[in-house]
């Protein structure tokens, strides 16, 4: 095996530092609201994982050989998978979610950005583990590797190596000629979408407490609030609509933002796949309002057509929050949430799903096939952005689409066990794989999935984090070619 393990453990070390600092927050809101047994849980976890952390940072000081792809998906598979691991710890042991396995997909969903949740009553919950539950979506969002490279520039591994293997989408667009120096730009970007939206939801009426963790969620598109109902608790438009532009925004591939800083909007708006993902999210939202009005028992428009853009957002950015239970709404318009829930956010955002880019090149290659069955000799070459895409990159990208469909079925199978009806079982898979959180009939956005067997939490879990680093980073560790180098 050529992997170089060193490199991995001196990578947990880093993300266990990382971790313990990133809890000193949550540890704060426990001390201010006095609550006894999760200060005492953050202190102790946390002091342990900065303490490990360090311990072993000294120990396997930087390697002078250097990180390959095969050591980067290891280390970025490993890396999600403790964190989550770990982060279950204070839920555990303060008594929030006493059951291990149950805090385990709570954390797999808060770091994955999935939002799907087993509580039954999230009011019941301390709010310093509320804070660190929606706190892991913004962790998440951004990527924990492009964190830590932002935060700790001289970490000592080649960032943007194993930064690639979990940013979501094709390809990691590198900014500036220094990784840790593109990690800094994207994090900045990203607190100030925090900042200005946390300060627009308390001019809304919001407290700070609740602005913190519905940013959180936004932002990260995650969508865990620390109300049972969601984003529904808050009845003013004008909070719903704070919300559905900033999930909008951070479902937009952040490379854009340079776009539009240095060259200004209209470059930014000649982008093929910004176009792609506004056009369906305008047109499923202008259908949805109108079966709405129609058939749906809705009477006011405005309140149809919020509630339909916040629907179409909320889901396509796989944010899954929620203002309405769009499981009672007309098939025609659920099929239409079905559609999005299948398309995800762009490449390079915080979104999931397949992503629009993969969409659109799909659709270029169908439309290619076409005119080569009534043109044969035509030479036919798809384009993005003015340039052609290589056979490789359409290979790549049409390779995953089958992958995402056979793991979708491959999963929906496994879980089938526990006996639940066609939409719930297949739903549930496409809406962890795709981290978009709540699916349709009992996992819908009014339920949740304390339903399922600790055997298949466990194995949605690994799919949250699976779709989250785009399925190949992860399950390339379960083929024999990867730890056999004689087989690479």
């Amino acid at each position: 095996m050529s992997v170089n393990i060193k490199n991995v453990i001196r990578m947990m070390g880093i993300l266990l530092f990382v971790i313990g600092l990133c809890m000193i927050p949550s540890f704060l809101v426990a001390v201010i609201y006095q609550e006894s047994r999760c200060t005492v849980s953050f202190s102790i976890t946390l002091a342990i994982c900065l303490c490990s952390g360090l311990i072993i940072m000294r120990t396997f000081p930087p390697s002078l050989i250097r990180i390959k792809a095969r050591d980067g998906f290891l280390i970025v598979s490993m890396c999600w998978l403790v964190a989550s691991l770990i982060s279950a710890i204070p839920m555990c042991t303060s008594g929030a979610i006493p059951d291990y396995v149950n805090a385990f997909f709570e954390t797999c969903s808060g770091y994955s950005t999935t939002g799907s949740s087993i509580l039954t009553d999230v009011e019941s919950l301390p709010k310093s583990m509320l804070f660190w539950r929606s706190f892991t979506h913004w962790l998440g969002g951004m990527g924990i590797i492009v964190f830590a490279a932002a935060i700790l520039p001289s970490i000592g591994v080649e960032g943007m190596m194993i930064a690639s293997a979990e940013t979501p989408g094709p390809t990691l667009d590198k900014l500036t000629p220094k990784f840790a120096d593109t990690a800094k730009n994207l994090y900045l970007i990203y607190i100030v979408f925090t900042i200005a939206e946390t300060i627009l939801l308390m001019i809304g009426g919001m407290s700070l407490y609740d602005a913190l963790v519905q940013t959180f969620g936004t932002v990260g598109t995650g969508g865990f609030s620390n109300y049972g109902n969601s984003i529904a608790h808050f009845t003013s438009p004008y909070l719903q609509w704070v919300i559905i532009v900033f999930m909008t925004m951070c479902g937009t591939n952040f490379n854009l933002y340079f776009v539009l800083i240095r060259r200004g909007p209209k470059a930014m708006f000649r982008d093929p796949e910004l176009r792609l993902y506004l056009g369906i999210m305008a047109v499923c939202t202008l259908f949805i309002t109108i079966d709405l009005l129609a058939v749906g028992g809705y009477t006011n428009g405005f309140k149809s057509f919020t509630d339909s853009a916040f629907q179409v957002s909320s889901i396509m950015t796989t944010t899954g929050y929620a203002t309405a239970n769009y499981d009672i709404w007309p098939t025609f318009a659920k099929m239409l949430i079905f559609l999005v829930m299948l398309t995800g956010a762009c490449s390079s955002s915080t979104g999931g799903g397949p992503k629009i880019i993969r969409i659109l090149i799909c659709l270029k290659l169908i439309r290619r096939g076409v005119a080569l069955k009534i043109h044969p000799n035509r030479v036919y070459t798809v384009t993005l952005n003015g340039r052609a895409v290589s056979s490789e990159v359409a290979t790549n990208i049409t390779n995953y689409i089958f992958f995402y469909i056979f793991v979708v079925f491959a999963g929906s199978l496994v879980i089938s066990f526990n006996g639940f009806d066609l939409l719930t079982t297949f739903s549930s898979v496409i809406t962890c794989l795709g981290n978009v959180g709540p699916g349709f009939n009992l996992v819908g956005p009014t339920m949740n999935f304390s339903i399922y067997s600790h055997f298949s939490k466990i194995v949605l879990s690994f799919l949250m984090i699976a779709g989250r680093l785009e399925l190949f980073t992860f399950f390339m560790l379960l083929s024999p070619h990867y730890w056999n180098s004689n087989k690479a």
